[in-house]
C-alpha cells in the first residue's frame, strides 16, 4: 500500500501550519499575528526548506507588527478583489449601499487597469499620479470633483479592506484628495425652448421611417414628458419603474368662474371641475427607493402607454384600474412587445440637432437627458416657489446639492420679493419729514428768520 501523502503540517499548535495545496508543489503556510491569521507563500517546494521558511515569515510578520508596519503585502489586485467580494457580500445580505454598484465598476474598470500589479504598500504619490493621467486618458477628459470623489471613495474602500486585513496600516495608508475640475454649471432649457421641444414631437413622430421607429419616437416623447414633469434621473429611475410601483390620486376640485346671462332667472354661476389628478411613483436608483409625485402631465404621458400597450382606455377617474395590480410586473417604459428601449439617447440626441435645441446658448454646453433634470429643478426653484427642501426629497438629492448647482438661481427665485412693491409704495407715499432729517442749512435759515 502506498504512502499517504501529507500536505499539512502543524509546526505550532494553533500558530502555524505549512500546507499545499492541491496541483501545486510549492508549500505555503498560516500563521497568526496578534491573534489573527495571515497566509503566505514559502516558495519551497521542500518540505524541510518551507518549515523554516514558514517559522522566518512568522518571525518577520511580528517584527513588523511591533514596528507598525503591515505584516505581510499584498498586490494591489488581490486587495481589491477582496474589497469588491466584501461589497457584493453586503449587497445580497441587504446592507450594502446604493454607492456600492458605482464603486465596483470604478474598481474594476480604473483602480484595478492603473495600479493592480502594485503593492498595497506601494501605493504613493507617484502611484496615484499615474492613476490621474491613466484615468484622464480613459475617460478623454479630466474628471469632474464629483466623479474624483467617487473614485477616491471606491479607492479608499480597497484601502479599508487592506487595513482589516492587516496587509496596510492606517500610518502608511495614502491620503486622498479630490482634484477634480470644477463642475460647469449644468445646461437646461428655458420656457421657449421647453414649449418648442413638447410641441415638435407630434410632427417629428409622424415622419417616423417606419411603424417600429414610430413607436420607438412616441416612447420617448412619453419618457421625456415624465422626465419634465418628476425631475426624475433618466436612465434605471424611470426605465425600471413597474405599473404595480404606481400609485393614482384624484382629489378633484371645484373652481368658480363667475355669471353668465340665463332667460330664465337672468343669470346662473359657472363652475368648472378640476379632477386635480396626479401619480405617486416608487422608483429605485442612486440614492435608494424613494416615492416622488407626477402631475396631469406624467398621467397623460403613462394613459398613452396603456392605450397602445395594452389597448386600455379606462375611465378618466381610474385610468390605470387594470395595470395597477400588485401581481403586474410589467416595465412602463417598453414598447408593445415589452422591449427596453436601448437608443434613447441618441435618438434624442437626433431630435434636439434637429430642432437646433442640442447645445445650451447660455453655457455652450451640450444637452442630454440630465439637462430635464436641470430644467425641473430650475423651473421648480423660480416659478413654483418650491421649498428646497421638498425640491431635494422629490429628486432624491441633498439640500447642499441643489444649493451648490442652484446657487445662481437665488436672485431670480427671489424676484417677486425684490420687485418690493409694497416697500415702494410706502416710499412714494410722502408725508411729513421728521425735524430731526431737515437740512441743517434749511433750518437755520428759518431760525434766523424767527430771531430778525
Amino acid at each position: 500500500m502506498a504512502e499517504k501523502n501529507e500536505t499539512t503540517h502543524t509546526l505550532l499548535d494553533r500558530e502555524l501550519i505549512v500546507y499545499r495545496r492541491e496541483r501545486s508543489n510549492i508549500w505555503q503556510c498560516r500563521f497568526k499575528v496578534d491573534g489573527i491569521w495571515q497566509r503566505a507563500s514559502t516558495k519551497e517546494r521542500d518540505l524541510k526548506k518551507a518549515k523554516t521558511k514558514a517559522n522566518e515569515l512568522r518571525i518577520e510578520a511580528e517584527i513588523r507588527k511591533r514596528s507598525n508596519l503591515p505584516v505581510i503585502t499584498r498586490k494591489f489586485r488581490d486587495v481589491a478583489k477582496l474589497a469588491v467580494e466584501r461589497m457584493e457580500h453586503e449587497i445580497r445580505s441587504g446592507n450594502g449601499k446604493v454607492s456600492y454598484a458605482d464603486y465596483i465598476r470604478v474598481i474594476e474598470e480604473y483602480l484595478i487597469t492603473a495600479l493592480g500589479k502594485r503593492s498595497i504598500t506601494n501605493i504613493d504619490y507617484t502611484a496615484l499620479d499615474e492613476l490621474d493621467a491613466k484615468r484622464i486618458e480613459q475617460m478623454g477628459k479630466a474628471p469632474s470633483q464629483s466623479t474624483m470623489l467617487t473614485h477616491n471613495a471606491a479607492l479608499n474602500r480597497v484601502f479599508d479592506e487592506a487595513v482589516i486585513r492587516n496587509f496596510l496600516t492606517e500610518a502608511n495608508r495614502p491620503k486622498l484628495e479630490a482634484k477634480g475640475k470644477a463642475s460647469d454649471r449644468r445646461p437646461a432649457f428655458d420656457m421657449a425652448e421647453i414649449r418648442a421641444l413638447v410641441g415638435s414631437f407630434d410632427e417629428w413622430i409622424e415622419r417616423a421611417r417606419n411603424a417600429k421607429s414610430k413607436e420607438m419616437r412616441t416612447l420617448l416623447r412619453d419618457y421625456v414628458d415624465v422626465l419634465l414633469d418628476t425631475g426624475a434621473r433618466p436612465g434605471e429611475e424611470l426605465l425600471n419603474l413597474k405599473w404595480k410601483q404606481i400609485k393614482f390620486v384624484m382629489k378633484p376640485i371645484t373652481i368658480k368662474t363667475g355669471v353668465i346671462d340665463n332667460t330664465d332667472d337672468g343669470h346662473e354661476e359657472i363652475t368648472l371641475s378640476n379632477l386635480n389628478r396626479s401619480l405617486e411613483l416608487t422608483i429605485s436608483g442612486k440614492t435608494g427607493t424613494r416615492t416622488i409625485v407626477a402631475m396631469l402631465r406624467t398621467v397623460k404621458a403613462l394613459e398613452r402607454i396603456a392605450k397602445r400597450n395594452y389597448e386600455i382606455d379606462d375611465d378618466i377617474t381610474e385610468p390605470f384600474k387594470q395595470l395597477i395590480v400588485p401581481k403586474n410586473n410589467d416595465y412602463v417604459f417598453r414598447t408593445r412587445d415589452k422591449e427596453k428601449p436601448t437608443s434613447f439617447q441618441k435618438m434624442f440626441e437626433s431630435f434636439l440637432e434637429e430642432h437646433s435645441l442640442l447645445y445650451d446658448t447660455k453655457t455652450e454646453q451640450k444637452r442630454v437627458f440630465y439637462s430635464l433634470r436641470h430644467t425641473y429643478a430650475t423651473l421648480a426653484l423660480t416659478h413654483d416657489k418650491v421649498p428646497i427642501h421638498t425640491l431635494a426629497k422629490q429628486m432624491g438629492t441633498s439640500v447642499l446639492m441643489i444649493e451648490k448647482h442652484y446657487s445662481h438661481l437665488k436672485v431670480i427665485q427671489a424676484i417677486e420679493q425684490l420687485r418690493g412693491e409694497e416697500t415702494r409704495r410706502l416710499i412714494e407715499a410722502g408725508g411729513v419729514i421728521d425735524d430731526a432729517y431737515v437740512s441743517k442749512r434749511v433750518a437755520k435759515k428759518k431760525t434766523d428768520k424767527r430771531t430778525s
